[in-house]
């Protein structure tokens, strides 16, 4: 039912109809893919992470071998809390990676960063970041089957959550490569924007993030 309203909301925001691998329908897949992940224990968990997070990347579909469904919309989007305690208007990402840490028998998975210090913010706003390999980061992973998740979250700069299947599960994405795309930021605004223009200068705006930016206040704010 959640989705059938969600869906109804997104096709009545005041944009033409998203296609698939087109900027907006990652923007929405985004949007139905965080509503989806913060649902259970371990959505909770990640709620509490969230409210307290400097920004989020959503990615809607990770696939094994190391590629993001979405084509040229890209794979994901970053979105970062603003001056009055909202969400900025999302810039995009793509993840890849010679291979995912999935569960086996698992293909897709949704994932979430949860960026917890301005230094995180910091690192993943250049034009490329790895997971995992920058010393000066500590990134944890929180999920069913990670012991200590939690207490180990604390203190991170960077909390990778995911769920694939139904299920929710800590997939390994360190050596994974998150990269901007400012191809598909022009596109979607109009206008040369790079990430930190977006999401830390408040420059850029569409209709068609709104359900996005309501979502993310919905759960981390």
């Amino acid at each position: 039912m959640k989705h059938y309203l969600l869906a109804a909301a997104l096709t009545l925001a005041p944009v033409a109809a998203a296609q698939a691998d087109t900027p907006q329908h990652l923007v929405d897949s985004a949007t139905l893919a965080l509503e989806d992940m913060m649902g259970g224990t371990e959505g909770t968990q990640a709620q509490t992470f969230l409210r307290q997070a400097k920004a989020v990347v959503v990615c809607p579909s990770i696939f094994r071998g190391g590629f993001i469904l979405g084509g040229e919309g890209g794979g994901c989007v970053m979105s970062a809390r603003n001056d009055e305690g909202g969400w900025t208007y999302p810039a995009f990402y793509t993840l890849g990676s010679g291979s995912f840490g999935l569960q086996i028998g698992v293909q897709t998975a949704e994932v979430m960063i949860i960026i917890m210090t301005d230094g995180g913010l910091n690192a993943l706003l250049n034009s490329q970041f790895k997971l995992g390999l920058d010393a000066g980061l500590s990134v944890a992973t929180l999920g069913a089957g990670v012991n200590g998740a939690m207490s180990t979250a604390l203190n991170a700069d960077i909390i990778t959550f995911s769920k694939s299947q139904g299920l929710y599960g800590g997939i390994s994405l360190s050596g994974s490569v998150l990269s901007t795309d400012p191809g598909t930021d022009q596109s979607y605004y109009g206008q040369p924007l790079a990430a930190r223009d977006i999401v830390v200068n408040g420059e850029g705006a569409n209709p068609g993030a709104g359900p996005l930016r309501t979502m993310l206040t919905r759960y981390g704010q």
